[in-house]
C-alpha cells in the first residue's frame, strides 16, 4: 500500500507551479467514453503565477490569478487558460516585482524611487488587491471572477480575455464579498459582505442582485443590502468565506477566526505587513449562527444559537424540515483552524515542515447542525430536536440562548472532507442525500470523496501521485435520481507524460468514465464552474 504521506517534493510542489498561459486551445488525447450528452465547459480558477522578478509570493492564495478551461464537444476535449489581466497582474509584470501586497505576501516600495518618496509610500490608504483567484459565476448574461474583495473582473468565458474590472463599493455597502455566492432558479444572487460603518460599527449585509432584465440591464446596477447582521464583536468580524440558503432563510454561522480592524488599519504603515498577519482567533466566544428571513428580509433577532468553537471554510447546503433547520459543514476546530490557513497553506514551508504541522492539527469533521424555529421559554432544559433521522440536539438556556451540539457525519482520521459540491440545480435549500469533496489527506488533495449524508456511508477515487481538484457535479439531462450524473475534477499527476487531466467519473458509483490528458502542467485550481453548451451549439 502506498503510503499517502509522503509526497516526494517533485510531485507534492509541482502542483505550486507557475505556468504560461496558452496562445490557443490544444487538444487533449481522450481515453474511455465521454458521454455524448456531456457538451459543455468547464471553467476554473485558481493561482499560476508563484513569483514574480527575483520575488516569491508566499500563499497559496497569493499567485496570480489564471483561467481554465476544458471544452467538451461530440467526446473531443480541448483545454485552454489565460492569465486575467487584473491590476495586480499588469503591474506586476510591468514592474517585474510584486506591487499590491496579498493574502500572504507584502508589497515593498519600488526601489528605484528615492528615499523620500519610498518613505511616504508607506502611510498612503490601503491599496485592496483584485487577483480574482477563487471562483468565477454569472451574474445575468456575464461572467465574472472573482475573490473575497470589493473586485471582481468580467471575463469573456468563450476567448476567456478579460473585458473589466468592477468594484462593488460603486454599488453596495459592502467592503468585500464571499467567493460563494447563492444563485436561484431564475438566476436571483445572495451573497453576504463585511460592512464598516461610521464610527468602526460593523455588520454583515446580506445582499441581492436580481435576475437578467428583460432590457438588458446590469443587474449590478439593481442590487441591494436586503438584511444586516450584527458581529459579535465591535471591531472584530469574523471571517466569512460561506453561507446557507433555504427557501425561506438565510443563515450566516459567525465562528472565531477574527479580523482585527485596528491592526488591518495600522499594518499599513508597517513595513511587510499583510492580511494574514491580522488574523486571530478567539476561541472562548464559540461560534453563532444568525438566522434572517428572505421574504420579507429581516434578521431574527430573538434566536439566539451558540455552539464550542469550531471554523469553516464551506456550508455543503441547508434546508428546511418539520419547523427546523438543517445546517451541513466542513469544520475544523477552534484556533487550530487558523494554524491550518495560516501555516499550512504557506508554499514556502519545507514538505518535512508541512508535515509535521499537519500531524499536530486537529480532527476536521463534517458536522449537520438543527437549528429549532419555534421557541417557547418553558421548555428550558430540555432537546428541541425532534427529527427522527438525526442525534443533533438543540438546548435552550435560562438566558434565552439555544445551546448546539452536532452529528458528526465523517470523521477520518487526519482526512479532511473539503470543497463540497452537491446536485445544486435540485438539492439547493432540500433535503438531500450526497455531497462529493475532496479528501484533503494531512492538507494535501489526494482523492475524491463521495458521502452519503443520510447513511454516511463513502465512496472514494484515488490514484497513486494524482492531485485532483474540487468535483463538479453535472446532471444527466432528465435525470431522476439525485447522483445520475457526471463529476469533473481536473486531477495534476506531476512526472507523468501527460501531467494534467480532466477526470470524468460516473457519480453515482465513482467510477471512472474518461480523462482527457493533455502536455501540459497544471497548477491547482480552487473553484469553478460548468457551463451547458450555448442553445445555437449543434
Amino acid at each position: 500500500m502506498v503510503s499517502r504521506v509522503e509526497h516526494p517534493a517533485a510531485g507534492y510542489k509541482k502542483i505550486f507551479e507557475s505556468v504560461e498561459e496558452l496562445s490557443e486551445p490544444i487538444p487533449a488525447r481522450v481515453s474511455g467514453v465521454i458521454p455524448p450528452w456531456l457538451g459543455g465547459s468547464l471553467l476554473r480558477m485558481g493561482p499560476g503565477l508563484f513569483e514574480v522578478g527575483d520575488e516569491l509570493l508566499h500563499h497559496l492564495f497569493d499567485g496570480q490569478a489564471i483561467i481554465h478551461k476544458f471544452d467538451l464537444k461530440n467526446s473531443q476535449v480541448t483545454y485552454h487558460r489565460k492569465f486575467i489581466r487584473t491590476d495586480a497582474y499588469v503591474r506586476a509584470m510591468t514592474e517585474n516585482r510584486v506591487v499590491i501586497t496579498e493574502f500572504g505576501t507584502a508589497a515593498y516600495p519600488d526601489p528605484c524611487k528615492n528615499i523620500f518618496s519610498r518613505f511616504f509610500t508607506y502611510f498612503r490608504g490601503i491599496e485592496v488587491t483584485d487577483n480574482c483567484m477563487v471562483n468565477i459565476y454569472p451574474i445575468g448574461e456575464d461572467f465574472y471572477a472573482v475573490t473575497e474583495t470589493n473586485y471582481i473582473t468580467k471575463v469573456d468565458p468563450d476567448s476567456l480575455e478579460t473585458v473589466k474590472k468592477v468594484d462593488l463599493c460603486k454599488y453596495l455597502s459592502v467592503n468585500g464579498l464571499t467567493a460563494h455566492p447563492h444563485i436561484e432558479e431564475d438566476g436571483t444572487i445572495y451573497n453576504i459582505g463585511n460592512c464598516f460603518g461610521k464610527n468602526m460599527s460593523l455588520a454583515y449585509n446580506i445582499v441581492k442582485i436580481p435576475p437578467p432584465a428583460e432590457d438588458g440591464s446590469d443587474p449590478l446596477e439593481k442590487s441591494e443590502v436586503v438584511v444586516q447582521l450584527p458581529s459579535s464583536e465591535r471591531l472584530k468580524p469574523s471571517y466569512i468565506h460561506s453561507f446557507g440558503i433555504t427557501d425561506d432563510y438565510l443563515v450566516l454561522v459567525e465562528p472565531p477566526v477574527k479580523i482585527n480592524l485596528l491592526r488591518f488599519l495600522s499594518a499599513w504603515s508597517v513595513r511587510g505587513a499583510t492580511y494574514m498577519d491580522c488574523f486571530e482567533a478567539n476561541d472562548s466566544m464559540g461560534t453563532w449562527f444568525h438566522l434572517a428571513t428572505k421574504e420579507p428580509a429581516a434578521y431574527l433577532s430573538s434566536h439566539k444559537f451558540r455552539t464550542s468553537a469550531f471554523n469553516i471554510f464551506h456550508h455543503i447546503n441547508t434546508y428546511e424540515e418539520e419547523g427546523f433547520i438543517v445546517v451541513d459543514l466542513c469544520t475544523w476546530k477552534g484556533h487550530d483552524f487558523l494554524y491550518n490557513y495560516l501555516y499550512l497553506a504557506n508554499l514556502r514551508q519545507e514538505w518535512e515542515e508541512v508535515k509535521r504541522a499537519a500531524m499536530r492539527a486537529p480532527q476536521p469533521e463534517v458536522r449537520r447542525y438543527v437549528l429549532p424555529l419555534d421557541l417557547h421559554r418553558e421548555e428550558q432544559g430540555k432537546n428541541l430536536i425532534s427529527l427522527s433521522y438525526t442525534t443533533a440536539t438543540a438546548v435552550l438556556r435560562s438566558d434565552g440562548t439555544v445551546w448546539l451540539e452536532p452529528e458528526i457525519l465523517f470523521s477520518k482520521p487526519r482526512l479532511a472532507f473539503e470543497f463540497p459540491q452537491i446536485h445544486y440545480s435540485r438539492c439547493r435549500g432540500k433535503k438531500y442525500s450526497f455531497t462529493y469533496g475532496l479528501g484533503l489527506n494531512h492538507f494535501i488533495p489526494d482523492r475524491i470523496v463521495k458521502l452519503n449524508v443520510q447513511t454516511k456511508e463513502t465512496r472514494e477515487w484515488l490514484e497513486e501521485d494524482c492531485y485532483p481538484s474540487e468535483p463538479l457535479f453535472v446532471p444527466t439531462p432528465d435525470a431522476t435520481e439525485e447522483d445520475d450524473g457526471v463529476l469533473l475534477s481536473i486531477v495534476v499527476k506531476p512526472g507523468a507524460e501527460r501531467p494534467g487531466f480532466l477526470l470524468v467519473l460516473d457519480a453515482a458509483t465513482l467510477t471512472e468514465l474518461a480523462r482527457a490528458e493533455v502536455e501540459a502542467i497544471i497548477p491547482v485550481t480552487l473553484h469553478g464552474m460548468y457551463c451547458d453548451p450555448k442553445p445555437d451549439t449543434p
